[in-house]
């Protein structure tokens, strides 16, 4: 260990560190260069000369500064920026390994051995000045750490911590240690997860790659098979837009000849009325083909009816339908790209009618003669048959398919959860705040606000389709025949979230989830 006399010859009177360029004053005493100079400059700026702050010795004018050449203090020689040397030897200048955290010097290699016998000094990396584990006030090494300040110092009764949540240096840095040892683990338990997920999704990615290939041929072929099949009934439909009149020209240009053959028959006969000699008249070839031309007239006639009463104008309004319903199939198969399915709808018990069962997977609901005397609620509806779902729609694009073969007498839609719950308006479809589809024996409508719209077609399967899409405001009933066949749209702006709504009078319907496809 080096010695109290060597520790103390080794620093500055002015800073009280180790020496850092020092120099020497006539009188022999020591200082680093900065400080002596800026010493002597303070002492310039007055009258009274300039002295040894050590030992007070005099001096008339500005003292000059001598190199010390002296062994013993020449620790502090050119180095390398990433190195630190070790402080307090007398042996040879060699880099430090460690620095002590309640201590000064900087050791090297064999020092850390010898202080393993004191067990509670703690070593760190080495460090280039001790001066930033000083406190700045006491010039002391830094031994506790104030918690409500988050500052190191050196006295815990000290200034403006007295009264503070102070504790010793090693126990906060522990405690430190711990928390950041938690921070990890948690953040590298995130980056696991996160991981798993990337990884889950790059196989979930190879997966759906590989099927794009054969979607994407499939795909293509059918859409080029509709093209053409398009392709080909435009050209027939122009074609036969086109052939009507030229059918008709046709027939005139018959006609003309047909009765320019006449006139020259006209002209003939007349000449052979106006010869007086019997002879040539007897003579002339027999004249009957010149008058039998009633089989002829015959089909003229009938060729003549047929363009005059052959269905007037193109069925335009026929081709249109059947293009718009095509259009409504194929609008529905590119929502089905992205919908977001309804199949786990349930039925809210609490909305029930009493004169309705409800099964335990609340999917099915059916008409009971004995009332159920259900509790009292302020969502269960009092006058119609109906419940609503548990789950509520205010945005995206959803669907929910029923069967309704269970009941000739029922109704299927959607509302507000602000419909009324006693009255007439509380049946679906009677008010502006819902949206139905009516089943009455063989007979099918859909209403709203009141109004009845009766289908010109019943649907020819017993499960139909409800389709919500939310933010372009429309509510869709479509036939899940083969192929599925759209019934109605209504159109509006919704202003409240939308529940699934079923009412039934005899029978039962069920929920048969989303999973239908095109």
């Amino acid at each position: 260990m080096m010695s109290a006399d060597l520790r103390t010859k080794l620093k500055c009177f002015i800073c009280k560190n180790n020496y850092t360029d020092f120099v020497m004053l006539p009188c022999g005493d020591k200082f680093c260069r900065d400080c002596i100079d800026q010493e002597l400059d303070r002492q310039g700026r007055r009258s009274d000369g300039y002295f040894c702050p050590k030992c007070s010795k005099e001096f008339q004018k500005r003292p000059e500064l001598q190199k010390n050449t002296s062994s013993t203090c020449r620790v502090q020689p050119y180095q390398k920026k990433s190195e630190v040397f070790r402080t307090y030897c007398v042996d040879p200048l060699a880099a430090a390994v460690r620095s002590p955290l309640h201590g000064e010097d900087s050791l090297y290699n064999k020092h850390p051995r010898a202080r393993n016998k004191a067990p509670q000094q703690v070593l760190s990396d080495p460090t280039t000045s001790s001066q930033i584990r000083k406190c700045s006030t006491h010039n002391e090494c830094m031994k506790y750490y104030c918690i409500e300040d988050d500052i190191c110092t050196s006295c815990r009764w000290a200034g403006e911590h007295r009264g503070h949540q102070v504790e010793t240096l090693d126990k906060a840095y522990g405690k430190k240690k711990t928390k950041l040892r938690n921070v990890k683990q948690k953040l590298w338990t995130k980056r696991k997860e996160m991981e798993e997920r990337g990884q889950s999704l790059q196989e979930h990615r190879r997966k759906v790659e590989e099927e794009a290939a054969g979607d994407t041929e499939r795909v293509t072929a059918l859409f080029r098979d509709l093209r053409r099949r398009l392709e080909d009934l435009e050209k027939r439909v122009l074609r036969d837009i086109s052939g009507r009149a030229e059918r008709i020209s046709i027939s005139i240009r018959d006609l003309e000849i047909k009765k320019e053959e006449l006139s020259r028959k006209l002209r003939h006969i007349e000449e052979l009325c106006n010869v007086t000699d019997p002879l040539t008249v007897l003579q002339e070839s027999d004249t009957g083909d010149l008058c039998d031309t009633e089989d002829g007239d015959n089909e003229d006639r009938e060729r003549h009816e047929e363009l005059l009463h052959d269905g007037g104008s193109l069925d335009v309004d026929g081709i249109s339908h059947t293009l718009h319903t095509l259009s409504d199939i194929i609008t529905q198969v590119n929502v089905y790209f992205y919908i977001q399915g309804a199949a786990d709808i349930l039925l809210d018990v609490n909305t029930a009618h009493n004169y309705l069962y409800i099964s335990d997977d609340r999917k099915t609901v059916s008409w009971s003669d004995r009332i159920q005397k259900l509790p009292e609620t302020l969502k269960r509806f009092t006058e119609y048959p109906q419940v609503l779902s548990n789950q509520s729609f205010s945005s995206g694009r959803h669907y929910w398919d029923v069967d309704v073969g269970g009941s000739d007498l029922c109704r299927v839609g959607m509302c507000y959860p602000s419909i009324e719950r006693r009255g007439e308006e509380s049946s679906i479809g009677m008010d502006n705040k819902s949206w139905g589809l009516l089943r009455c024996d063989d007979q099918y409508s859909v209403r709203h606000d009141s109004d009845k719209i009766l289908l010109p077609t019943n649907p020819s399967s017993n499960r139909v389709r409800i389709y919500l899409d939310y933010e372009a405001g429309r509510i869709s009933f479509y036939d899940l025949c083969d192929p599925i066949r759209h019934l109605h749209t209504f159109t509006t702006t919704f202003t409240e979230p939308l529940h699934a709504g079923l009412s039934v009078k005899r029978g039962c319907i069920k929920i048969c989830g989303g999973n239908w496809k095109i």
